[in-house]
């Protein structure tokens, strides 16, 4: 089995600026994470997220250091870029781990689902099987 290293994309929303709703959906993202790609927190070389202009009363990173084997992950938090009619209230993840999985996948939650419905709970990468020639 070989290990490599891959990048995974998420994001969620949440329902308001608060300590606890941010909480909750951190978590919610994070669980899925872990779930959907059998990932231990010990195989993640950084994780980096990102918040909407309206989400500023807690780090995403910070509620994530606080979680089992998370607090020797390298994390940083950025303010994502605002574009008029964007998602509102959205936190975004780009995490690079260590994985002898050849599929990853990429969880988007709750409103997020809209940002990348061609991936949605399905590996982004197809089987080899699947892959078919272009000679």
């Amino acid at each position: 089995m070989e290990w490599k290293v891959r990048a995974i994309r998420g994001a969620t929303t949440v329902s308001e600026n608060s300590v606890e709703a941010i909480q909750d959906a951190v978590h919610e993202l994070l669980d899925e994470l872990e779930s959907l790609n059998q990932l231990d927190p010990s195989d993640i070389i950084s994780a980096m997220f990102s918040a909407t202009r309206d989400i500023d009363v807690v780090f995403p990173a910070a509620i994530a250091r606080s979680r089992p084997r998370w607090d020797n992950v390298p994390l940083l938090d950025v303010q994502q870029m605002h574009v008029e009619g964007g998602l509102e209230r959205c936190i975004r993840f780009l995490i690079h781990v260590n994985t002898p999985h050849p599929q990853v996948h990429h969880p988007y939650l709750r409103n997020a689902k809209n940002l990348r419905p061609d991936w949605g709970v399905a590996p982004v990468m197809p089987s080899p099987s699947t892959v078919q020639s272009h000679s």
